[in-house]
């Protein structure tokens, strides 16, 4: 077994790389540019959207029972159904959002530290090492990004350029792991 605090160099490394890398994947690669697109008449469409921040859905079903009414049945077959996600006026506070992003790499980080430390000791072999934080980096990165995909039918092109993005981000954490592991 390893602890944590032998790990704090490749935990936080990981996290540095992993952000790196996103920015990276995000401004000079394209395949990210697609993945949303405009709305149409997207002025007419902002002036009806002036609504509270949230979460919203359409049509909304306040009870179960609600969805074995008519009216709720013609709202769903008429369409449009929408899952939206409504953000504050102003200006986007990028440095906030790139805050938490790369607090969310370190939390993925320890986890992959604290699985593989667990799971192997010191001078464990590099692959051993590879393989445990690649695959808890992994979950951590990607394999949430489905949920979107079943419930809320997220582009598959999305959650496949997303889930890619997360197994590369998944193999960096575990080469530096494997790279800086005790005794390795």
């Amino acid at each position: 077994m390893v602890p944590l605090t032998s790990l704090l160099l490749p935990i936080v490394l990981s996290a540095v790389l992993v952000f790196i890398a996103s920015s990276i994947l995000h401004m000079l690669l394209p395949y990210h540019r697609k993945d949303f697109a405009p709305l149409p008449n997207e002025d007419a469409v902002r002036d009806v959207l002036r609504v509270p921040a949230g979460d919203y859905a359409t049509p909304y079903a306040a009870s179960p029972e609600v969805t074995k009414s008519p009216e709720f049945a013609r709202k769903m077959k008429e369409g449009p159904i929408v899952f939206m996600t409504v953000l504050p006026p102003g200006s986007w506070n990028m440095g906030a959002t790139l805050g938490k992003w790369f607090v969310y790499c370190l939390v993925v980080s320890l986890f992959a530290a604290y699985v593989a430390g667990r799971a192997r000791g010191p001078d464990a072999a590099y692959l051993d090492v590879f393989r445990f934080t690649s695959s808890s980096a992994f979950l951590g990165y990607a394999l949430a990004l489905w949920q979107g995909r079943i419930w809320y039918r997220r582009s598959l092109r999305y959650t496949l350029t997303t889930t890619f993005d997360g197994f590369l981000y998944a193999l960096l954490t575990a080469g530096v792991f494997g790279w800086l592991w005790p005794g390795g």
